[in-house]
């Protein structure tokens, strides 16, 4: 015998009590039924979509709650560390996750970072090659800097070779060259 036989054949099978798939419905009374199955099976699949947007904005809605605690934030390709680190420390986890520590090449970069970062973090600057010449990670040369009043100056004659971003200093004058083996977090850009 086969399967289609099997559902067609009333007494066997009453079809009008299965669950299951049905083949056709033969009178007035199944047709309605088949109706409202398919009227049920629309509902079903809208709510269904209605769940995955629900979820897709709470999803999104977490990860720009998360992006204000400092963690990512978001297109721009930015994100912390997640430790306090020294700088090469704090470059290698950036590297690790495919990223770089920053580089501020223009003063929008700045005031964009300065206004969500709450504490002192490295950024991608240093002259640890070469005393007084400061290169960005890529080993391009610093053109602009966004330096604190006094900076940079080797405090104490301290080799301070790595460069700090302090956010409670004025935005366009916060940056602080610092011993690389001090702990802060770091700046990572993709």
């Amino acid at each position: 015998m086969e399967f289609d036989d099997y559902y067609e054949n009333p007494n066997r099978r009453n079809i009008m009590d299965t669950p299951g798939p049905q083949r056709h419905c033969q009178d007035e009374g199944r047709a309605r039924k088949c109706r409202g199955s398919r009227a049920l099976v629309i509902i079903t699949v809208c709510l269904g979509i209605l769940c995955l947007l629900l979820i897709t904005a709470i999803t999104l809605q977490h990860f720009q709650c998360s992006s204000k605690q400092g963690f990512l934030w978001g297109p721009d390709g930015l994100f912390m560390s997640s430790e306090l680190m020294s700088w090469s420390d704090s470059r290698h986890y950036c590297r690790d996750r495919g990223a770089d520590l920053v580089i501020i090449n223009t003063e929008e970069k700045q005031r964009h970072l300065t206004s969500f970062i709450k504490e002192r973090v490295w950024i991608g600057l240093s002259d640890i090659e070469n005393e007084g010449i400061m290169k960005w990670v890529d080993d391009s040369p610093l053109k602009q800097g966004f330096w604190a009043d006094g900076e940079p100056n080797n405090y104490n004659a301290a080799h301070e070779d790595c460069i700090e971003l302090i956010p409670k200093k004025h935005t366009l004058n916060n940056w602080n060259d610092l011993r690389c083996s001090e702990k802060k977090k770091g700046i990572c850009e993709k």
